[in-house]
């Protein structure tokens, strides 16, 4: 039998992770581009890859209340690195923008937007790459609306940390995912 302070305490606690979860609902992402398979245009120009290294067009919708900013990562779990692999990292993206078009990478991004390092040594998007004969990896395309306006780090930045700083801040995600193997 529950004693009634328990009770209490469970029902407070369920009633605020409902409220929680139906907050953040109807964040929505979408892409012309990502389409289940990463296409030519999206695979990486190295590595022994020989695909044109286009960032993809992405729109997100329905930010929650209390969006100051977003942000975008590009993300491959299956990479043999036993940490993932990132292939964008995006943040400081103003909460008027919700979209990106196909090659804004670079000098196209939003103004004040920053791109950050990447697994590969350098900042902007990476394309997918994955090792010959490795099976299809998943490549994760997120887009985080988050409750600051500003994430005060530098094109510099190493993945994981702007990852910390976008999961300490996040209000909502929306993702999509692809494959892609060779």
């Amino acid at each position: 039998m529950f004693k009634p302070l328990v009770y209490k305490t469970m029902i407070f606690t369920l009633l605020f992770v409902i409220t929680a979860n139906v907050s953040a609902e109807g964040f929505y992402l979408s892409s012309n581009d990502i389409q289940g398979q990463i296409a030519n245009d999206q695979v990486f120009n190295s590595f022994g890859c020989s695909g044109k290294n286009i960032s993809p067009q992405l729109s997100w919708s329905d930010a929650p209340a209390g969006t100051k900013s977003f942000a975008i990562t590009a993300y491959d779990p299956d990479a043999p690195t036993g940490s993932g692999w990132w292939h964008w990292v995006v943040f400081n993206i103003k909460p008027v923008v919700d979209h990106i078009n196909a090659g804004d990478s670079g000098n196209s991004m939003p103004k004040g937007s920053i791109e950050s390092m990447t697994s590969y040594g350098s900042s902007g998007f990476g394309g997918a790459c994955p090792p010959k004969g490795d099976k299809p990896h998943r490549y994760i395309f997120t887009v985080y609306a988050l409750n600051t306006e500003k994430i005060e780090q530098n094109s510099d930045a190493r993945p994981e940390l702007i990852g910390f700083f976008l999961n300490s801040h996040a209000i909502a995600k929306a993702s999509i995912m692809a494959y892609y193997g060779r």
